[in-house]
């Protein structure tokens, strides 16, 4: 299947598998997808950083498969694969924790404080009941610990229907909101998307989020029109029907709210995805951090994905040149792409985070959190871009609850 017509990893229920080493954490991957997709080998340790795997299992649909490495690695490469491995929880939906009959050690009690205090699903797989006495006294402890559990084989795919259908029935209903837009259209309205072609537009096709729109306004029985900037005042003229929302990307937000009469609502992509992925009220919040930086201060922008920055770069050029502009031009800019999220969080006075369209909402939410932990305020792009250009309210209007709380506030 062509990469274009997949479900985004970001959409995708995200299945971690964690457990010492040996436990047969590949093989179980392998018995789940029916392929041989891991490495397997008799060898501890085969598995060393995180392989993601994007697949469609039936009848659970599309997910990402995460293997990670044991969590009893030894060593200094060891510590860093551990690591690399707690860093998994942040994105996990539902967890499966791999172990034999010989009980849980200290290495999975650890995982399943991890997994608790991240209030992460987790499913105990007691793998190798080929080798392992269906009496065991392990197995009478999870029934007596009440703990969510299956005995399987995953070498000889023995219960692995059993688990696919514990983790349907456990995995939180919330991973993936139902729609960016079902609150704000109703079936039948007309929905104007403004996508600008630039130097970071990919060649021959549209971004992901402006992709993910006009599925979604289809899905909602409503009508999608698209234009770049410099026909939108020619669209609208050209309408019969009054469109119920412009959404624009949140570059062009100024030639656009110019543009789009006041008893049309207006929003970005950006501020849709705040909310999609996120929270929108705690995101709104940074806006005071934001009008109130000072000479000096640092601020992190943040990339959930790693592109090579072009000329006209939204997040390395353009966010810095307008805050340098509309708020003071000594303020230290410093960067961070991919998927690690730095833990430095409390040096600065604000972070400013991308759509995170590439992140799925649990991980989107837990660097939410992990800098408001830290004290430091966080925005997103389309937020941050609309206070710059003056067009903050009206680009919250649409969702009334978040646009009367800061109006109060």
């Amino acid at each position: 299947m062509s990469e274009l017509n997949k479900t985004p990893n970001a959409n995708r229920l995200h299945i971690a598998i964690f457990g010492k080493r040996n436990m047969g954490k590949s093989t179980l991957i392998n018995a789940i997808t029916n392929q041989n997709i891991a490495i397997v080998s008799d060898y501890a340790g085969t598995t060393t950083d995180p392989v993601y795997k994007a697949m469609e299992i039936l009848p659970i649909g599309p997910v990402v498969l995460i293997d990670t490495a044991g969590f009893d690695d030894e060593g200094a490469l060891g510590e860093l694969r551990i690591e690399k491995t707690l860093e998994v929880i942040k994105k996990t939906d539902i967890a499966l924790l791999v172990v034999d009959s010989k009980g849980f050690s200290y290495f999975d009690v650890n995982i399943i404080n991890k997994l608790k205090e991240t209030n992460t699903p987790f499913i105990v797989v007691l793998n190798k009941s080929d080798l392992n006495d269906s009496n065991c006294i392990f197995l009478e402890e999870l029934k007596t610990e009440d703990y969510i559990f299956t005995q399987v084989s995953a070498k000889e795919k023995i219960r692995i229907e059993e688990l696919k259908n514990l983790i349907i029935k456990h995995s939180p209903k919330s991973f993936e909101q139902p729609s960016i837009l079902g609150e704000l259209i109703n079936p039948g309205d007309h929905v104007v998307l403004v996508t600008p072609i630039d130097t970071g537009m990919p060649k021959g096709r549209l971004i992901l989020p402006q992709v993910q729109m006009i599925r979604d306004i289809l899905d909602n029985d409503a009508i999608v029109h698209q234009c770049k900037e410099k026909e939108l005042r020619y669209l609208l003229d050209s309408l019969k029907i009054k469109p119920k929302l412009v959404i624009t990307d949140s570059q062009v937000f100024s030639s656009v709210s110019a543009d789009t009469p006041e008893d049309i609502a207006l929003t970005s992509f950006s501020i849709l995805f705040a909310k999609y992925k996120g929270d929108l009220f705690k995101l709104v919040e940074g806006a005071k951090a934001l009008k109130n930086l000072k000479a000096g201060d640092k601020v992190l922008i943040a990339e959930a994905c790693t592109h090579h920055a072009q000329p006209d770069d939204i997040g390395t050029v353009k966010i810095p040149r307008w805050i340098k502009s509309h708020i003071n031009s000594d303020i230290i800019f410093e960067f961070t792409s991919g998927r690690d999220y730095p833990d430095n969080l409390h040096e600065y006075k604000l972070v400013i985070h991308c759509g995170a369209c590439t992140l799925n909402r649990k991980e989107m939410l837990n660097r939410i959190e992990s800098s408001l932990e830290k004290g430091t305020p966080i925005i997103n792009y389309g937020l941050c871009i609309a206070y710059l250009h003056g067009i903050f309210e009206r680009a919250l209007k649409p969702f009334p609850e978040v646009y009367y709380e800061w109006i109060d506030g």
